[in-house]
Parts: structure tokens; sequence; C-alpha cells
């Protein structure tokens, strides 16, 4: 199977370098400095609790069109002009590509249908925390190395059980969805939850949970996401929020999100996808989105990153 991981930082590198160790063929297209380390040295993925794997040498190149076509794309850059990325992919795709975003929200897909038709996107969700340690090392933190990818008719396809059997070497927890739409809106339920607190607050999710205002505050971030999502025919259960908040008291109250590590850093934010996302699919169906309208407004004048 011929893999291209559009973006090899934290997420595409991890996913991408363990389907190369797996025996895949797997082209990176990468920019920068971080390029020119992973064409010197290879990549490495470091864990704290699984063992390190090192590629010695990969394929990679910041010109998408010097990796030719691939069986499968895999998307792993952030979210901001997704436009401009599906251009660039273009010479990887052919008429049998299929194309497979690992990206936050759950607008990505539509963004990618209107480039590459309904039949080449399938639906994905990564379920990892990763960042770039050093160039051309990645460094995963905590036990979870989870995936979960489907197609959108819900259908168990050739390509869909091929990437399943590659994952499977990896030794990464990898399942197909029958509904991968439900499967999109789950996590996103609770990535607009955490973002949007640990983001507003500048604050890591245990403060937010232990105290009451803010406790409300998340959950009705959620409950704003469940209740667009089911407008939309999403197959979310009524009380799907409350079931998040229980789950994030089982979490470190040292967690926090990419979007607050954004901020931190004075990157770009992703907020017009997260709880902004929710705010356009709201007025899309009459569903009222005060909060995450709140979050969004909160964040727009750091939106665009700090000025270098």
């Amino acid at each position: 199977m011929k893999i291209a991981v559009m973006g090899s930082g934290g997420v595409g590198g991890f996913y991408g370098g363990h389907l190369a160790h797996a025996g895949c063929d797997v082209g990176f297209v990468a920019r920068g400095k971080h390029l020119e380390a992973m064409l010197a040295n290879g990549l490495t993925i470091e864990s704290d609790t699984h063992p390190a794997i090192h590629l010695p040498k990969v394929r990679a190149s910041d010109d998408p069109a010097r990796l030719g076509i691939a069986d499968l794309v895999i998307i792993a850059v952030k979210l901001w002009d997704l436009d401009s990325v599906a251009r660039s992919i273009k010479p990887m795709v052919g008429p049998d590509t299929a194309v497979l975003s690992l990206q936050n929200g759950v607008i990505k897909d539509d963004i990618l249908r209107a480039h590459f038709g309904d039949g080449a996107v399938m639906g994905g969700v990564a379920y990892v925390s990763t960042h770039v340690a050093r160039l051309g090392v990645i460094k995963q933190t905590g036990g979870i190395q989870r995936m979960v990818f489907g197609e959108y008719d819900g259908s168990r396809s050739l390509r869909a059980e091929a990437l399943l059997d590659a994952f499977k070497r990896t030794g990464i927890d990898a399942e197909l969805s029958s509904d991968i739409r439900r499967t999109l809106w789950e996590k996103y339920v609770f990535l607009v939850g955490l973002s949007g607190t640990t983001a507003s607050m500048r604050t890591t999710l245990g403060p937010v949970r232990s105290n009451a205002q803010t406790r409300a505050f998340l959950l009705d971030l959620m409950r704003e996401t469940v209740a667009v999502g089911r407008a939309l025919g999403v197959n979310l259960p009524a009380d799907y929020a409350d079931q998040r908040l229980v789950f994030a008291d089982t979490l470190s109250p040292e967690m926090t999100s990419s979007l607050h590590h954004d901020l931190e850093h004075g990157n770009s934010l992703e907020v017009e996808w997260l709880s902004g996302g929710v705010v356009k699919l709201g007025a899309k169906v009459g569903v009222p989105t005060p909060c995450n309208r709140a979050v969004w407004d909160v964040l727009a004048l750091q939106a665009g990153g700090a000025k270098k």
C-alpha cells in the first residue's frame, strides 16, 4: 500500500512513521529544517510507554508532486487554509486514491469533498498525544495509540480493510467504524469543550472541572455541540455531553488542549473550526450556541497567532 502523509509533525510523523516501520511504502510531505533533519537522519518516534522507533531513511519532500500518486493520502496539518492544502496534494491523488484527514473538527471532510468528490474521502479520528520534540523526532506522551476510521457509507471497503491490516501490523489500536460521522462528532463534542475552556481560561482541565462555574461552562459548550450534531442528524444520545463530563473527571488534571498549547506559544489557532464550527453549523440548523460564540469571540484577536 503506497501512502503519502501531508504534514509530518506530531500526528502525521507518528502514524506515518509507524506505517513505514511496518513495511508500508510511505512518503512524507514536510518542510524546512524538520524536512532537512528527516532526510539527513531519518525519523525517530520516542515514547515513555512504548518502544522507540527509528527509521534511518525516509522518503520525504516539500513538493507533493515528487512523491507521486498514492493509494492513500493522510492529511495531518492544521486546519487553516485547508483549501490551499487540498490543492497542493492533487498531484498525489489519482482516480482511486483515498483521502483521509486526521485533522480536528467535523467541517474538514466537507471541504475535501469539494476538491476530490464524495467517493475519495474517508473519515478518521486519531487518539494520540504527540509533538515534534526535536527536528526529525516525534515524541508521544501517554499510552494511548488509537485510530478509528471508515467509509461514510458504512461499508467495509477493500481500501478500508487494507488500511486496517496495515495498522494492525504497527501494533496501534485501530478499528473500522460503521458510523464514522458519529465517531467524528463523539470526539468533536469533547474536543470543543476541552479546547474552549482551557484556551479561553488559560489553564488545564483540573481547575476547570473543579470550579462549579467553569465546570458548568464546560458542560454547556458540549451540550451545544451535541444539540447541533443531533439537529444535523448525527446519532448522538441526548445526554452525551453529560457522559463526556463524567469521562472528563477520569482524566489527568494536567490535561490540556492543542488549542491552549498553540495559544501559549503564539501559534495560529484552530478556534474557527472548533467552537467557531459549532457556531456556523448551529446557525444553519437554528440551534443557539452562545457559549461557543463567546469562546470564538474571546480568542478572535489571537486566532492569527502572535506577530513575529
